[in-house]
């Protein structure tokens, strides 16, 4: 399996291309190339500021925005890593606050791939490393590190003494990896995927999760007592009712804290469990101030993203064009409830010039929510279930649309059902569409990545 990437740099580009060669080799999962890769590097992993690592099916991506932004408002400088990029490779990593710029990435890239040569490493395992080697040589109050696939077996995984690790909301997904035959785990499929999200869980580590049927739940205790880290599960450990506000209280005491900006009621969960992740740790100090604020001024793209005026969003004028990066059918359901909903919506600003700044958080003004019936762009690799953001949509839609997801195998218009039409990309689909109805894009990260580049929004 490989994320493929592009850079305008050429030092950046050469050393892409390297890595675009590596896949994971037939059969072989583990953390020995990993541990080995590190070990030749001076084991970076070991040297890091204060660790938040989190895993989880959704969310795990929302969960790390509102940590960075919760700790950048306490004033503390920040490293991030996340996956996978959008537009550039260079948003994986984050150093201090900002993007790895070009040329120290090339440098990283190419050490990393020099002395690991001779072992066959994987992708993930390089940029793993490379990720390491970046945070452990640059100063920083705290790291945020999220998993990849999984979180047992996920290269991240060689990390020995987080600050707490956290688990978002668990779903089916990336099953030819998470639901490979192996003996001692279990069999039904969302405790399976339960037992390797907790993998990351450390002795002596506080392991905050969300809420869970109770089979999973069971899987995902048994698992951290196991490890021996510190279970603090939600609606056992820790609290949040999510009404005009979420109201969170633990043993230590009560927080009254705002909704988040970011659209989508499962964002308030997200936030929620950054709050209790910070909470149950003792290695950085977060005031609830800090994190009031932080939940304002977290923003995550290609999640429940209003886009901005752009080349594509002017192909549709006066219309919301939205653009989610959801694939599974957890994603779909949570798009569902957001397009379903009435009422006004704190979501994000309304659309603004592109060569806009985004507007003080405080002071956003919340917007409409869509229409009940809107046009759906949707583009799914062919690994994943074409039913999963289109079916909890059906009452919704006006329009299906199915493109193509440039550099991968995607389905056709067909697997889609007989009311879908395809069109040859997203710009295509925008101009045949009838002249009323709002937009939204979805079905593919890498889909989304394309989208916002072609609408002048990379993120920075």
């Amino acid at each position: 399996m490989r994320d493929l990437a592009v850079s305008d740099d050429p030092a950046v580009q050469a050393q892409l291309d390297r890595l675009g060669a590596l896949s994971l080799p037939q059969g072989r999962f583990g953390l020995e190339t990993i541990r080995e890769l590190c070990a030749r590097l001076g084991d970076p992993q070991d040297r890091l500021p204060p660790v938040l690592h989190v895993a989880g099916t959704n969310g795990k991506g929302s969960t790390c925005a509102y940590l960075r932004a919760m700790l950048e408002a306490q004033g503390h400088t920040v490293h991030v890593a996340t996956k996978p990029h959008l537009v550039r490779y260079n948003e994986r990593i984050r150093i201090a606050g900002r993007l790895i710029e070009d040329t120290l990435l090339a440098e990283l890239l190419c050490e990393v791939l020099d002395t690991g040569a001779d072992l066959a490493a994987s992708f993930f395992e390089v940029t793993t490393a490379a990720t390491f080697l970046a945070f452990a040589r640059h100063p920083a109050d705290a790291c945020v590190i999220e998993t990849g696939l999984g979180g047992r077996l996920d290269a991240t995984n060689v990390l020995k003494a987080p600050a707490a690790c956290g688990i978002a909301s668990l779903g089916i997904d990336h099953e030819a990896f998470l639901l490979a035959p192996e003996e001692g785990v279990p069999l039904e499929p969302l405790s399976r995927i339960a037992f390797e999200k907790a993998g990351i869980a450390k002795a002596g580590v506080p392991l905050v999760t969300q809420a869970y049927p109770a089979h999973v739940a069971r899987t995902l205790l048994e698992t951290a007592a196991r490890l021996g880290a510190v279970s603090k599960m939600r609606g056992r450990d820790w609290f949040a009712e999510i009404g005009e506000t979420i109201a969170y209280r633990d043993v230590t005491g009560s927080l009254d804290l705002p909704l988040p900006e970011l659209a989508g009621a499962h964002q308030a969960d997200n936030a929620a469990l950054a709050v209790a992740m910070l909470r149950h740790q003792g290695a950085v100090s977060v005031s609830p101030a800090a994190m009031a604020q932080g939940i304002r001024a977290a923003r995550w793209p290609a999640r429940l993203q209003l886009l901005r005026d752009g080349p594509l969003t002017a192909l549709v004028p006066g219309r919301q064009v939205w653009l989610d990066g959801g694939h599974n059918a957890d994603a779909g359901a949570a798009i569902a409830r957001f397009f379903g909903s009435q009422g006004l919506r704190q979501a994000q600003p309304e659309r603004k010039s592109k060569k806009d700044s985004l507007p003080n958080s405080a002071q956003a003004e919340p917007v409409e929510a869509p229409a009940a019936t809107l046009h759906l762009i949707i583009g799914m690799l062919a690994a994943k279930n074409p039913t999963a953001i289109v079916d909890p949509l059906r009452d919704h839609l006006a329009s299906l649309t199915v493109v193509p997801v440039a550099g991968h195998d995607s389905h056709a218009a067909a697997a889609f059902g007989s009311n879908a039409r395809a069109a040859e990309d997203v710009a295509a689909a925008l101009r045949s569409l009838e002249r009323s109805g709002d937009v939204l894009i979805a079905g593919s990260l890498y889909l989304a990545g394309s989208v916002l580049a072609a609408n002048g929004e990379a993120p920075d």
